[in-house]
């Protein structure tokens, strides 16, 4: 799994850090992602999602699972 958006593809860029005195090195910056569980293609799937994407409300989360115990019908 890369490290990209799931969403918008939002994926780690590049640039040069710049002293005073003007000594340039290389610099990466990284997308802010967060592993969250979100409805793709009808399934439920655990992805990397940027927080924008997050808080616009693209990513649809699924429904939460209602448990129920089993029954079993020899105990009665």
């Amino acid at each position: 799994m890369s490290k990209r958006c799931a969403i918008c593809d939002k994926g780690t860029v590049f640039g040069h850090s710049i002293s005073h005195a003007h000594n340039v090195t290389n610099r990466s910056w990284q997308a802010n992602l967060q592993k969250v569980r979100a409805v793709i293609d009808g399934v439920p799937r655990r992805v990397l999602v940027c927080t924008r994407c997050l808080r616009s409300g693209k990513v649809q989360k699924p429904a939460v699972r209602q448990w129920k115990p089993e029954t079993d019908a020899s105990a009665t």
